[in-house]
């Protein structure tokens, strides 16, 4: 398979090959679970780059396309157009499609260089899957992709390959049960965090984060965007989502979880600190800071009038943020996760709890994904989703929530952290930032989910909320 890659090959894609999709990209593209524009139709596509990973008159043809979406602006009528969401495509065509292929279908070609055969999302298709993992075990160069590996690690031949479908933002293939190999869909040029956070903490010695095993990347105009990140699969691991809603279906309590959680969090929080510079902040950036979270508390409650009673006491959780940065108060900022909630945790059937998705909330800019935050993010992040868990149960569990909040803070302050809940402002003003959020977020998407994150503005809008 190594000589498919690496001699027979093209740079590029034929001519036109852009051409001959568009039309079933914009009905297809729209409908993945990963398409981050989703109500505003495909005005047009713009071709980043295109690359056969196995030639297009093959029996099996494999193309690696970067494609920008054109979309209606979100601004009035007349407004220019904006540049649209970069999107990397996993192409598979074929003659016909066999059976087992048929959720993949993306459509049938009739113009083009691609005319009469059948264009399919090839992740869902073995060969396909197989020529990625071989190209990163040999290091192979494609045209404008590079396919690296982690040191002489070994990556053996024959992992069967299987695609995930539980992801959302993105898209996995696990390999075996050896390794997982996570493909970026929504790219930007840059660093990524979620190679290079694992990497800093592979080389500092962390094991709370499985270590890259390979990557994938695109050269492009003298820049690189990460495409691809090969990660050790964690057999027979349970996402912390999936195991508090069971524990909370059998009645039982989290509460020694949360607190091995809130250990491994310290520890890679300890581990980021060591491996990657860190920042004093003080008044001039808490109030930017402040500033940034008054803003979105305003134009959440713009779009969602449920919000407006507790704006002005909502407020009072950044301003005071703000006077004590006044005072003389200052916070170190470091290198964080971004995005952290129980779904991004795994424990292992020994039960060590690991660390994933370091990609930091994909809406943001990732220049701002990799900027320093103070560790309290983090933990905001993770004393939400133990509310969410508690929402979601079958039956009422009180306290549930409040007891995993409370364990979690004391094992974060046992494995080196501060503990959280010795600095209520910052505390309170990130928790109420991520409450904000999560109301305009629902409110756009699930609107059956708003009364969570209403709670929890109610709670942090009280005199004493945490």
């Amino acid at each position: 398979m190594s000589e498919a890659v690496t001699s027979t090959v093209t740079s590029t894609s034929p001519p036109g090959l852009l051409a001959s999709l568009d039309p079933l990209l914009r009905e297809w593209l729209p409908r993945q679970r990963w398409f981050a524009g989703k109500g505003r139709p495909v005005t047009g596509f713009s071709l980043v780059a295109a690359t056969d990973l196995l030639p297009s008159e093959a029996r099996l043809g494999l193309h690696h396309v970067l494609v920008r979406a054109h979309q209606q602006p979100v601004a009035a009528p007349g407004a220019p157009e904006e540049p649209g969401d970069c999107y990397q495509l996993l192409i598979g065509t074929r003659e016909a499609l066999p059976p087992r292929l048929a959720p993949a279908l993306i459509g049938r070609v009739t113009e083009g260089p691609l005319a009469g055969r059948t264009a399919y999302d090839a992740l869902h298709d073995t060969r396909p899957a197989e020529v990625l993992l071989e190209a990163i075990r040999t290091r192979a160069r494609v045209g404008g992709l590079r396919f690296e590996r982690e040191g002489e690690r070994e990556i053996r031949t024959g992992l069967v390959p299987r695609l995930m479908t539980a992801e959302q933002s993105n898209s996995s293939v696990v390999y075996g049960d050896t390794f997982i190999l996570k493909l970026l869909r929504r790219i930007v040029p840059g660093v990524n965090p979620d190679l290079e956070l694992p990497l800093a903490l592979a080389r500092e010695g962390c094991p709370r984060v499985p270590a890259p095993a390979g990557w994938l990347v695109a050269d492009l105009s003298g820049r690189t965007w990460v495409l691809g990140v090969l990660q050790p699969f964690v057999q027979g691991a349970t996402d912390g989502w999936d195991l508090a809603l069971r524990e909370l279906a059998k009645g039982e309590d989290f509460v020694a979880e949360a607190r091995a959680l809130g250990r491994a969090t310290a520890e890679v929080h300890t581990a980021l600190a060591r491996a990657l510079p860190t920042v004093t902040l003080g008044h001039g950036q808490i109030r930017q800071l402040a500033d940034g979270m008054i803003e979105r508390l305003e134009e959440a409650a713009r779009a969602v009038p449920l919000l407006r009673p507790y704006a002005p006491a909502l407020r009072t959780a950044f301003t005071a943020l703000g006077d004590l940065a006044a005072e003389g108060r200052t916070w170190t900022a470091q290198r964080v996760h971004g995005d952290l909630h129980l779904g991004q945790c795994l424990r292992s059937p020994s039960g060590q709890w690991s660390l994933i998705d370091f990609e930091g909330e994909p809406a943001k800019p990732l220049a701002e994904r990799r900027m320093p935050q103070p560790p309290v993010r983090d933990v905001a992040g993770m004393l939400r989703s133990f509310d969410y868990a508690a929402h979601s149960a079958s039956a009422p569990a009180p306290g549930w929530a409040e007891s995993c909040r409370a364990a979690y803070c004391t094992g974060y302050a046992e494995a080196g952290g501060q503990d959280p809940r010795t600095d209520p402002v910052m505390l309170r003003a990130c928790e109420t930032d991520k409450a904000v959020y999560e109301v305009l977020y629902e409110a756009r998407h699930r609107p059956d989910w708003l009364t969570v994150p209403l709670a929890a503005v109610r709670r942090l809008s009280a005199p004493d909320p945490l």
